[in-house]
């Protein structure tokens, strides 16, 4: 390794340690060290109050201080490190009411976790403030649609055209490389062609409705970024005329936001995260939604603790498969990694064939596309390891 190599590591270790390793790994000399290293110790440092006291960390309760120290942190670092450090200042340094000043919102990196926070603030929000607060949400919901859209609606089109796929087509419906490949035993050696007994193709596409989506997102504090993603998934749903798709977001209680769909901003300042769980009311909300269970797809999105009845849960969970409902249950929507969740629901989720795990934005589109073809869901998931 060479000596710039170890300059290097040497100066990362020295950021990472603070102050109290200039003695042993030596001072910073590069430019804009000392502004890195002072945003650091703002928000790590552990020479704030003694033990027993609250500790500051140097940032305090002053919104033009932390204003200042979220300017600085986005010139100094990479916007995915300021998203890190935002959320642990945030969590650690209990900053969350100073969310609520516009002067702060307007310093903020957005991201989906802020926007967790920010919907989790909502109904204490002061008019002042919600108007920022709608244009930093505004801002991941387009980031998250750039990411999610064209390739989600890719797949829901596939999928629902080789759904659609008929054995008697027109000519001009014939797909040739499907219907070659199931007919290569009939191959006539004598005439080197193949004898197409049974043809393969599209039907043309309908401008009907061909299937239901029913969205219910468990809006618990801890299911937040789920809650960003899922809406705004059913947002993009909500724009296929393919598709009726209607989203509802539950705690206690059940609010249908289906009305709100063409602007998953709405969608979102529509939820109130938070409270207590009640799925089985949730899922009883969502059964009357269905009024043909063949051509329905049910997605439920919660960590399944459930505050409600445990049993009439899983009842209405086995009587929509029973009546040919696609069921499926997602743990989380999110980048966040492997949730908690209520393992002895999941476990009697899967008893009645119905997989319970997570799944990352970018795996959903193709599991719709599975989940719409009637595809085994809970195969798909263990060969992408998302069971849990």
């Amino acid at each position: 390794m060479s000596t710039s190599d170890d300059d290097q590591r040497l100066r990362r270790w020295r950021l990472m340690l603070g102050e109290s390793a200039d003695e042993s790994l030596g001072g910073l000399g590069q430019p804009g060290d000392n502004q890195m290293d002072a945003a650091l110790a703002a928000l790590y440092d552990n020479s704030g109050p003694k033990k027993g006291s609250r500790r500051s960390a140097g940032l305090g309760a002053s919104a033009p201080k932390v204003a200042r120290w979220l300017g600085d942190i986005r010139t100094y670092f990479p916007s995915t490190v300021v998203q890190v450090m935002q959320k642990d200042a945030i969590d650690r340094l209990g900053l969350t009411h100073l969310l609520l000043e516009p002067e702060l919102l307007d310093a903020v990196e957005p991201d989906v976790h802020l926007v967790g926070t920010l919907l989790s603030l909502n109904q204490v929000m002061p008019d002042a403030s919600k108007a920022t607060a709608r244009m930093v949400v505004g801002k991941v919901v387009r980031e998250v649609e750039e990411r999610i859209a064209q390739k989600t609606k890719a797949a829901v089109t596939g999928a629902l055209n080789r759904s659609a796929r008929t054995s008697n087509p027109a000519l001009r419906d014939i797909d040739w490389n499907r219907t070659i490949a199931a007919n290569l035993k009939h191959y006539l050696p004598e005439y080197r062609t193949v004898l197409p007994e049974r043809l393969i193709g599209y039907g043309r596409k309908s401008t009907s409705v061909q299937r239901d989506v029913v969205l219910a997102i468990d809006q618990s504090g801890s299911m937040a970024s789920s809650v960003v993603y899922a809406s705004v998934f059913g947002a993009v749903l909500a724009s296929m005329r393919a598709l009726k798709t209607s989203l509802v977001v539950f705690d206690t209680a059940v609010v249908d936001l289906t009305a709100k769909l063409s602007d998953p901003v709405d969608v979102l300042f529509g939820t109130q995260l938070g409270g207590g769980t009640d799925i089985n009311r949730a899922i009883a909300y969502s059964q009357s939604l269905i009024t043909r269970p063949s051509e329905s797809m049910f997605v439920l999105i919660s960590d399944l603790y459930e505050g409600g009845i445990r049993n009439e849960m899983l009842r209405r969970m086995a009587a929509m498969k029973t009546a040919g409902v696609q069921v499926v249950v997602l743990l989380a929507l999110s980048d966040d990694g492997a949730p908690s969740f209520d393992h002895d629901n999941a476990t009697a989720l899967g008893a009645l064939g119905i997989p319970a795990f997570a799944c990352t934005p970018d795996k959903f589109p193709e599991l719709l596309a599975v989940a719409l073809e009637r595809g085994d869901v809970g195969a798909w998931a263990e060969q992408r390891a998302l069971m849990l």
